[in-house]
């Protein structure tokens, strides 16, 4: 029997994935209540993907870490952490912030833990790849001990994916399929990346044009 929980939900232009860090800078009234009511309980709440004209059905729950800070109108900002993905059943209750009935969920159980093992290892070194070629060269250290799912979700969240990508991936319930499809990804992500480079050197020249005449 399906178990279904109704918790408070926030539509923003991201994607968080469990385990992951997320900062929320909280200014309209009715998350401002939201957010202090799951202060005041511990309670987590939903974060799903507004694209600007709708919301995806699935999400992941969010629980405040901490209040980074606090301005006398209300306001605050505050740090966040995924915990798990849902699956929104209906919208329900009469509160001014939406809320609605999910349906947790996790990947399937993993049998062939060998071939995980491998997809891990090419997924963490092709994602390595990928962070030297960012031009904002973000610095992120992952350990090869990581759990093969999380590290999946740590790859996504930093990578220079798309956000209707993103939401692909946090769909999925497959950890093998994930981070095989990750791999692929990646593959294009640094041809698209290192083509992006030539461009640059090509087109970030000195400002001189050389001619013979004037030599």
């Amino acid at each position: 029997m399906t178990t279904l929980k109704e918790i408070p939900l926030f539509p923003l232009g991201v994607v968080l994935f469990p385990g992951t860090l997320l900062p929320i800078h909280i200014f309209e009234e009715r998350y401002k209540t939201l957010i202090n009511g799951c202060l005041e309980s511990g309670r987590a709440f939903g974060v799903i993907y507004y694209t600007g004209e709708n919301f995806y059905s699935t999400g992941c729950s969010a629980i405040v870490q901490s209040v980074v800070k606090k301005y006398k109108d209300g306001r605050m900002i505050i740090l966040t952490q995924g915990q798990e993905r849902f699956r929104i059943d209906a919208i329900t209750g009469d509160k001014p912030y939406l809320t609605g009935r999910v349906e947790f969920f996790d990947d399937d159980p993993v049998s062939d833990t060998a071939e995980l093992t491998a997809l891990s290892k090419l997924a963490l070194a092709l994602f390595r790849d990928s962070l030297q070629l960012n031009k904002e060269n973000q610095k992120l250290d992952i350990p090869e001990t990581v759990d093969a799912k999380f590290l999946s979700f740590l790859i996504v969240a930093h990578s220079d994916f798309t956000l209707d990508e993103k939401q692909a991936f946090l769909e999925m319930r497959s950890t093998p399929d994930r981070l095989s499809r990750i791999t692929l990804a990646l593959r294009k992500l640094i041809t698209r990346q290192k083509a992006s480079r030539e461009i640059e050197g090509i087109i970030s020249g000195n400002g001189f044009l050389k001619n013979k005449k004037m030599e």
